[in-house]
């Protein structure tokens, strides 16, 4: 079974991810904070990470950048950003 880790600050958003991709017949956890988020990616092995760019104690792309080391998987950001720099 496809393990996913969801890191995203707004509780509606993480729990309608979850019930929906449980719904397909993945594992999901999640997290609703940067720092939690890495506690999760750090002790667990997962597939695939789906992330928020802006939340509190540590933004998606630090995030990322504290992970990478470790996971070499697929990466999702969700975010309301729309610079082209982002």
């Amino acid at each position: 079974m496809m393990k996913i880790l969801v890191v995203e600050d707004e509780r509606l958003l993480a729990d309608s991810l979850q019930t929906l991709l449980t719904g397909r017949g993945f594992s999901v956890d999640t997290a609703n904070d940067g720092l939690t988020g890495l506690e999760y990616a750090k002790t667990d092995v997962y597939d695939l990470v789906i992330l928020d760019v802006m939340m509190p104690g540590l933004d998606g792309f630090e995030l990322v950048r504290q992970i990478r080391p470790d996971f070499d998987g697929p990466i999702v950001f969700l975010t309301a950003r729309v610079a082209e720099e982002d």
